[in-house]
């Protein structure tokens, strides 16, 4: 009995012990989590202290990108302004061409109606009276034609004149446009390091822009460029540039718009940081890149193609264009010192409204050039028109004076044919028609 109770003591001992484990581990468990979920409260109360450190500093870091972005929005309308005005001065120098070439055309309409008045009046007093006419008639009857045509002639060449001093005018100012080009590019660089947003375009669709901004050019394909055009150089080597756009008096100037725009796209696309310094500066080598392949390509060595010295690198999304300028500023340099010339959307729209300016000048100044040429050989041919008209009149004089002596011979003086005809009637001389009474007279008169 003494044993059994002893294995009972011992029994429930165990069994305290053993419970008295189980809550200590338990306790302990409880300790343990308890303890990291302090560790977290702290982590996360030095992370918020952190963040409510640097929100002023961001707070200020936003306002001064929204002083740089309004700033630069203010330059872009001043500038957008400008080019609105250069605009306007080349829609004037056009609307004045016109004009004149109106005036011409209108003044060589109005000559040639004066000319064809002019002979129908010369027949018509040539067939009622041509004895009447002589030199000195025909000379002032065509003194006021000629004199018209010569003020046509000095009029035709005080507007050649006048659109050689417009042409130099638009050189001009395509120059202040091209500086303006270059200013506002420049000035793009410091807006893209503040915009965010709208950058995150898919896709190389750079044939598809171009094709738009060579629609809205005002050029036409097959006329002032072509476009995929097949051409084989003297090596036996291929070349397909995308775009050739002709220019007034031979010149052509060479659209290149490959560019890879992959490290662009991985650039917009990240949310890490550094692989966007990565991709960004994949992109800036890429342009790099592109620009030595083109120096290399001696674009204006090609049979058939007169090139400029330099050759247009078209980048067709405008922020590609932008952030590559921006983080290195010196591309623009280095593809000019390769004969490149960086361009994006907006200025190659702005050089290919500017040659098709060109081409409109040029197209007016062959309409002048034709009516100038035009009225000169009009002209010859009224000199020899007036030289054969004197040397008509001289002809009607001799003529004339040949039928004033013939007449005398006829109807004057003693022993005239008409009186003596005319004294066979009183022989009996049978006569079925008499002469005309007035020469009858005139001649028994004399």
């Amino acid at each position: 009995m003494d044993i059994q109770l002893l294995y009972g003591i011992i029994g429930l001992l165990g069994g305290v012990l053993a419970g008295g484990a189980l809550v200590w581990w338990s306790i302990q468990q409880r300790l343990s989590d308890k303890e990291a979920m302090l560790r977290e409260n702290h982590t996360q109360l030095a992370i918020a202290q952190e963040k409510a450190v640097i929100i002023p500093s961001l707070q200020q870091h936003i306002e001064q990108l929204e002083q740089e972005l309004r700033a630069q929005r203010e330059i872009i309308t001043s500038q957008e302004a400008e080019l609105r005005e250069v605009t306007t001065r080349w829609e004037e120098s056009r609307i004045s061409a016109e004009e004149k070439q109106r005036l011409l055309i209108n003044s060589e309409q109005r000559l040639a109606t004066q000319f064809e008045n002019l002979a129908n009046r010369i027949f018509e007093q040539s067939g009622r009276k041509a004895e009447e006419l002589n030199r000195q008639g025909l000379t002032h009857l065509l003194s006021p034609f000629r004199e018209q045509l010569e003020s046509f002639r000095r009029q035709v060449q005080d507007g050649f004149g006048q659109e050689a001093r417009e042409r130099h005018t638009l050189v001009h100012e395509i120059r202040q446009l091209q500086q303006l080009n270059v200013k506002m590019a420049q000035e793009a660089v410091n807006l893209t390091n503040a915009l965010k947003g709208d950058n995150k375009v898919q896709g190389n669709w750079g044939e598809t822009v171009l094709a738009r901004i060579l629609e809205s050019s005002g050029l036409r394909e097959g006329h002032e460029f072509e476009t995929q055009v097949s051409i084989r150089h003297e090596n036996g080597s291929r070349y397909q540039p995308d775009v050739i756009v002709h220019l007034p008096h031979g010149r052509d100037v060479i659209i290149d718009a490959k560019m890879s725009l992959v490290a662009y796209e991985k650039y917009f696309s990240s949310d890490n940081d550094n692989e966007r310094k990565q991709a960004l500066y994949a992109h800036v080598n890429s342009i790099k890149a592109h620009i030595k392949g083109l120096s290399v390509k001696d674009y204006h060595k090609l049979p058939g193609v007169t090139s400029l010295d330099y050759v247009l690198m078209f980048i067709p999304i405008e922020p590609a264009y932008l952030v590559g300028i921006g983080h290195s500023p010196d591309l623009l340099e280095e593809a000019l010192k390769n004969n490149i010339m960086l361009v994006g959307p907006s200025t190659l729209l702005v050089a290919l409204r500017t040659i098709a300016a060109l081409w409109r000048y040029e197209y007016q100044s062959q309409n002048a050039q034709e009516i100038a040429d035009r009225a000169a050989k009009m002209y010859d041919k009224l000199r020899l028109f007036v030289d054969d008209m004197q040397g008509l009149g001289n002809s009607i004089q001799k003529a004339q004076s040949g039928y004033l002596l013939a007449m005398k011979k006829l109807s004057e003086g003693r022993g005239n044919l008409i009186s003596q005809a005319e004294g066979f009637k009183s022989l009996g001389v049978e006569i079925k028609k008499t002469i005309d009474n007035d020469l009858i007279e005139k001649s028994a008169s004399d």
